[in-house]
């Protein structure tokens, strides 16, 4: 029994306004020649395949496609579950269709349907998957008229848990007395996780309600394939509880990371995990320091005919208001582009109030918010409960499902 694990698609994110079509069609491509040169017998998505709940028409199609093409494969079973970046409901509209090329989709929490049984082409049961998707608030905790901040945590660490033993149960009730794996799956933040700063990982609770503790997990699992973290990582130095990481970077805090793809042999319920390397089909470079040190590095790539796209950020102390013009005439004649520029000594002016020329793309939602608090004079006090209260509101508007009647 052979499984791949891949996560975070993100399927229509652009970077900085570019599309980045080109690459997820590069690496789909890559993905499907993977499953077929490896006789793959099951491909796990572990959430977020969209970047958006509302994924433009050519985000969709590459999604299908991809399907499509697997459906034609060895592969027996694709599983699909919802992230929190997924509109649960458009991920579940077309499942039963896609039963029909042996996808089994679940958008969102559904008991009766997060259990799948595995079978090889004589009818065998291969493998017991629990399927569970990204666990939102409403799914496993009942909000209640004057809970506390940790009050809500502790239901909803209860709520995680309950939900994961239960199905760890049925999985084991069904696989008997039968030598094969339990295989479970999961979009959510495990504690001790490692984030990059400009990842596009979206945080997903209030306060640390995102963190969840290895233990919250059953036993019983053989595999756990997550998602939600861009970074590959194991879960409390567990080898068989696992991140695979976005397959490209999602920002210039991911430039130069090795992106994976996992590779899950089983003998019996014993797994053998292999790393496999996704090529880079568009290079990431950040580049920061002094005006000169800039200039040669674009130089240095000029001369080497990279196409990389770049972040670059002046950390001098001269103010240089023409940098964007200078650093696009020192990359003329290439094939580099400059995706953003952070200017660090124009950005210490702003937050000293003496330039205006800040934007709110500079900024997150939490940082708007902090200067909202700071402008009306908040009491520090007031302010983690409004921070708190802020972030719920947030995350509900996050977890909106546009597609939902």
């Amino acid at each position: 029994m052979k499984l791949f694990h891949t996560s975070d698609w993100h399927l229509g994110r652009s970077l900085y306004g570019r599309g980045r079509y080109d690459e997820f069609t590069a690496f789909l491509n890559w993905l499907a020649e993977q499953i077929e040169q490896r006789n793959v017998d099951l491909l796990i998505i572990a959430g977020d395949i969209f970047d958006t709940t509302a994924p433009s028409n050519r985000a969709q199609e590459l999604y299908y496609s991809f399907l499509c093409r697997i459906g034609k494969s060895a592969c027996h079973y694709v599983v699909v579950i919802g992230g929190n970046h997924d509109s649960p409901s458009f991920l579940n509209a077309p499942k039963a269709v896609l039963q029909a090329l042996n996808v089994h989709v679940v958008g969102a929490a559904d008991p009766e349907n997060e259990l799948l049984i595995c079978r090889d082409a004589v009818g065998n049961p291969e493998a017991v998957v629990c399927a569970v998707s990204y666990l939102r608030d409403r799914d496993i905790r009942r909000s209640e008229a004057g809970e506390s901040i940790d009050d809500k945590r502790a239901k909803l660490a209860e709520g995680f848990r309950a939900h994961y033993h239960e199905i760890g149960e049925r999985a084991e009730a069904a696989r008997g007395n039968l030598n094969i794996p339990i295989i479970g799956t999961g979009h959510c933040f495990a504690a001790g996780g490692t984030t990059l700063a400009d990842d596009g990982v979206r945080d997903l609770n209030v306060g640390s309600l995102d963190h969840i503790e290895a233990s919250a997990f059953p036993a019983c699992f053989d595999y756990l394939a997550l998602g939600h973290l861009h970074v590959p990582q194991n879960v409390a130095g567990s080898e068989t509880m696992r991140y695979c990481g976005s397959p490209i970077p999602m920002g210039f805090g991911e430039a130069g990371q090795q992106k994976l793809v996992l590779e899950i042999d089983f003998t019996g319920r014993a797994p053998t995990v292999t790393e496999i390397p996704i090529p880079t089909f568009q290079p990431l470079e950040r580049i920061s320091g002094e005006l000169d040190e800039i200039h040669e590095t674009l130089k240095q790539l000029k001369l080497k005919g990279s196409n990389a796209w770049l972040e670059i950020e002046y950390t001098g102390n001269d103010v240089v208001p023409d940098l964007r013009d200078q650093v696009e005439t020192a990359i003329e004649g290439s094939s580099l582009e400059i995706r953003r520029i952070k200017n660090r000594r124009v950005i210490d002016r702003i937050l000293q109030r003496t330039d205006t020329a800040e934007t709110l793309d500079d900024l997150e939602p939490a940082d708007v918010f902090a200067r909202c608090l700071e402008t009306h004079e908040i009491p520090d006090t007031q302010r983690p409960a409004l921070t708190a209260a802020y972030t719920e509101i947030l995350q509900t508007l996050n977890e909106a499902d546009p597609h939902a009647e």
